[in-house]
């Protein structure tokens, strides 16, 4: 699955960055931060610990195994969130590990998933996404409804999703139209 377009994913008021080292302190203030880690599994370590995870994962992401990215304005490049693509399978892929912070744009849930979405369908050509969402996280949850991902079961502590591509190339233009409108309303 390696791709040279998935180094950076543009879209209207953010940009998908692949991660490197130097983000570290980034990830790691995100990870551990209650405002934002609620509903992800537990960190532990220190930023040098995220570090050496990121030089890890470079190394998984040569060999296109799985894709982390920092979320980042693109009037300015600051970043304000984080992103994972990994477990590609016969034409499926698996998306989380995702934290839009404060410092995000309006409507930033609805383009980072659209980015998501555009990177793993238009670049890497892939059919269905499959992920799960904690079921106490009920914004993200509505969140993904909204944005047309079916529900495909329902486990103890987790709701089980799938977006396909036709659904994606079907949402396509209000999606786009919503994120160019300045006064829509975002979910998380």
């Amino acid at each position: 699955m390696k791709h040279p377009e998935m180094k950076r994913i543009k879209g209207t008021r953010l940009a998908l960055r692949l991660v490197g080292p130097a983000d570290a302190a980034y990830i790691h203030a995100l990870r551990t931060n209650p405002r934002y880690n609620g509903h992800l599994s537990a960190v532990t370590g220190t930023v040098e610990d995220q570090q050496t995870w990121i030089t890890q994962y470079k190394a998984r992401e040569a060999v296109g195994v799985e894709y982390y990215y920092v979320i980042e304005r693109l009037h300015d490049g600051l970043p304000c969130g984080v992103v994972r693509l990994y477990d590609f399978r016969g034409g499926t892929f698996t998306w989380g590990s995702w934290i839009l912070d404060h410092n995000k744009p309006a409507k930033a849930a609805l383009e980072s998933a659209h980015l998501v979405y555009k990177a793993a369908f238009e670049t890497l050509n892939l059919n269905k996404a499959v992920f799960d969402v904690r079921r106490k996280n009920k914004r993200v949850i509505t969140f993904h409804e909204r944005f047309g991902a079916t529900r495909t079961s329902t486990g103890k502590e987790d709701v089980f999703f799938e977006y396909t591509r036709d659904r994606f190339q079907e949402n396509l233009s209000a999606h786009l139209t919503t994120i160019k409108t300045r006064n829509a309303t975002e979910c998380p």
